[in-house]
């Protein structure tokens, strides 16, 4: 798959309009931009992501990368899209499996280790993705304001490479037994795709 389109949040006053947003791979000279009224924090997670996803050893694409944050009229601004348009590059580029990212909305801001810091809004933002029947995934340092709004549907993750690792196993019955197996102790998770062979599960010391 060269598109990916994952679900995320603005923040317009007490309001967190909805924010489709869509990753695109073609050929051509390797380029990344992003389009749909982004301020300038939104432009800079062109270089967060890359190096959070490097540094995470997954690989990024050497194409043509083309992110649309729908509508094209609502601002976008903070770092909370980082989340999102790397989950999305790993799914258009067939890192990550796409076919469950219908049934979650995602925010976050990503450093250059691919560790989630915290966002503003967590609150509003999962109020509106319970309201749409979606759970909502972001930083674990905002749970605490996430899940006021609904517990049950509040999934904290940090960094990257954890919500990569879960969502491996709710693709693949052997990676979910491994997954359960460090159950205990789930912030050990670690998902590592290798060059050869990016779907590979494993649980750090």
């Amino acid at each position: 798959m060269s598109l990916a389109v994952l679900h995320s949040r603005a923040l317009a006053g007490m309001d967190a309009p909805e924010v489709t947003v869509e990753v695109h791979l073609a050929g051509g000279l390797p380029s990344f931009t992003i389009v749909g009224l982004p301020d300038t924090e939104v432009k800079e997670s062109r270089d967060r992501v890359r190096a959070a996803l490097v540094n995470a050893h997954f690989e990024f694409p050497a194409r043509r990368l083309t992110v649309n944050l729908a509508p094209a009229d609502l601002p976008k601004e903070s770092g909370r899209f980082d989340l999102p348009i790397a989950l999305g590059i790993l799914a258009a580029s067939g890192q990550l499996p796409a076919n469950c990212l219908d049934e979650y909305e995602f925010a976050g801001e990503l450093s250059l280790t691919g560790d989630l810091r915290p966002i503003r809004g967590a609150l509003a933002m999962t109020y509106k993705a319970h309201r749409r029947g979606r759970a909502f995934i972001l930083p674990r340092a905002s749970a605490e304001e996430a899940a006021a709004a609904s517990p049950a549907q509040a999934r904290f993750r940090s960094p990257i490479t954890a919500y990569c690792s879960w969502t491996s196993c709710r693709s693949s019955r052997a990676m979910c037994l491994r997954c359960c197996a460090n159950r205990s102790n789930p912030g050990a998770l670690q998902f590592r795709a290798p060059r050869a062979r990016p779907n590979f599960l494993r649980a750090s010391n």
